[in-house]
């Protein structure tokens, strides 16, 4: 049984190890100086310290987005409108000072591996040493950032839950397949031991 519950962990953990930084999506306002400053320090340091990270950018003054907007608010419990809103998996974040850039870079490593948090430092360190060097030898990384509208987000949002969920249908049917191998090997044997 103690080989069962070993073997079960490491197919777990086989199965989970993919993570990935979480997403941020930023609700902002064209006029406002903290949105500003808040997509500068992402699409300045953090796209390239995260090599997976992906942002998504929503104008709150385009009326299409006006209901994703609000929709954000309620999900993060903010009675103000106030932006910028920065959505971080299940963490958020309203307005933008640099004395949050710990906390942002926290919520975006929530799922990560050490190792991903590893590449993450020493990225951070490339930029610091040379920062024009380090984003030209990434510059595939300004497409890390996208402006969408409501249409665009729902689209997207569709699309990735309905492969999240035939990906789940997926993993599920190979741990259950697993488990019944296990357990069939394991009644084979100790069948074999009473003899």
């Amino acid at each position: 049984m103690k080989k069962l519950s070993v073997l079960i962990g490491f197919v777990g953990a086989l199965f989970i190890g993919g993570a990935y930084a979480a997403d941020i999506t930023i609700y902002h306002s064209p006029s406002c100086p903290h949105c500003h400053h808040a997509r500068d320090f992402i699409s300045n340091n953090l796209i390239y310290e995260y090599p997976n990270l992906n942002v998504t950018l929503v104008n709150v003054m385009e009326s299409e987005n006006r209901d994703m907007f609000f929709a954000a608010l309620e999900k993060c419990e903010y009675k103000s409108g106030g932006v910028p809103v920065l959505v971080i998996g299940e963490k958020c974040f309203q307005g933008y000072g640099d004395s949050m850039a710990d906390s942002i870079r926290a919520a975006i490593e929530v799922d990560l591996s050490d190792q991903e948090k590893s590449v993450a430092v020493e990225n951070r360190r490339a930029l610091a040493a040379d920062a024009d060097a380090f984003k030209k030898l990434h510059a595939d990384r300004i497409d890390a950032v996208v402006e969408r509208n409501a249409g665009d987000i729902n689209g997207d949002v569709q699309k990735k839950n309905n492969s999240i969920r035939s990906s789940n249908k997926t993993w599920v049917f190979y741990v259950i397949l697993v488990v019944l191998v296990l357990g069939l090997g394991f009644v084979l044997t100790r069948g074999g031991n009473k003899k």
